[in-house]
């Protein structure tokens, strides 16, 4: 099997993972929110730990520690970018505990399009009529829905512009690697330890639900499984082929959300129908343009 099967076949099993996570949340219950992210921040760190560890990167953490002695001021940065990320982590977990996964989802699906037109305006790529028509039919989706209710959910709007300003900072640090995703989640580990001590200390989750001793680490440890696969896809795969298989994680949640009780209403179905066709046109031409390349490396 080449890299590239291997790569896709890791990059979908991500997705599903990514899925499952958010199918098997409610099964934390009475957790909040905030406890399955703490939960998953005190998981993800030995995961993280080990894996850098086993492959010999731990190099990475210590440059990065090396840099933050002679540049403290950068500790607050990193502290900056390990918010973001900790926000996307809660609103993961609080979504499906919240009916709210299909709002989420919708973000997951407006990302790359977000992602896309920051590229152009903050980093001069260079943007195809596929990709500027994908963007405006996104546009007219997102038009319909704030015209509708007068706004679109923070939730949406929160992954669709709360990762690419996570992106952006994390480039803008030199930290974009499993290393600076170390010190992102090392910096949040102890508030995550604070909240998990006040909930088995004055909180009635873990008594209700005597389970949540095992599953609640065990519900971090898959989760952190799923983004190491993720990151192993991000590099097995051409940038192209790994772009358009991104949209397989916001489709396993969809599902996951429409499995758990929820449901797309009639009035909403324009706004999701535009969304859904811009991603098809950016499919589609990512698609075409891969096939070119191939095509023009074969001869």
């Amino acid at each position: 099997m080449t890299t590239t099967a291997r790569g896709v076949l890791v990059s979908v099993g991500s997705s599903v993972c990514f899925g499952a996570v958010y199918f098997a949340t409610p099964l934390l219950e009475p957790l909040s929110g905030e406890g399955v992210w703490a939960a998953r921040v005190l998981s993800t760190l030995p995961f993280v730990t080990a894996v850098l560890l086993l492959t010999r990167g731990w190099s990475l953490v210590a440059e990065i520690g090396r840099r933050i002695a002679r540049r403290p001021l950068l500790l607050a940065g990193v502290a900056l970018s390990g918010a973001l990320l900790s926000a996307q982590l809660w609103l993961f977990g609080w979504a499906p505990l919240n009916g709210r996964g299909i709002a989420v989802a919708l973000g997951y699906f407006l990302l790359p399009l977000a992602l896309v037109i920051i590229g152009r305006f903050l980093y001069g790529d260079r943007m195809v009529w596929w990709q500027w028509a994908a963007a405006g039919i996104a546009a007219v989706g997102v038009a319909f829905e704030i015209v509708r209710v007068g706004f679109i959910g923070w939730e949406t709007l929160l992954v669709a512009l709360g990762y690419p300003v996570y992106f952006v900072l994390r480039r803008s640090l030199g930290i974009g690697n499993l290393g600076g995703m170390w010190w992102e989640i090392a910096v949040a580990a102890p508030i995550a330890a604070v909240l998990i001590g006040i909930e088995v200390g004055t909180g009635s989750a873990f008594a209700e639900n005597p389970a949540l001793w095992w599953s609640a680490p065990a519900f971090g440890l898959f989760a952190a499984l799923a983004l190491l696969l993720y990151l192993l896809a991000s590099k097995m795969l051409p940038l192209s082929l790994f772009g358009l298989l991104s949209y397989v994680e916001p489709a396993m949640l969809v599902v996951a959300s429409l499995l758990i009780g929820e449901r797309i209403v009639a009035a909403e179905l324009p706004a999701y129908l535009a969304i859904w066709l811009a991603v098809a046109v950016l499919l589609a031409g990512g698609a075409a343009e891969l096939l070119r390349s191939r095509r023009r490396d074969r001869y």
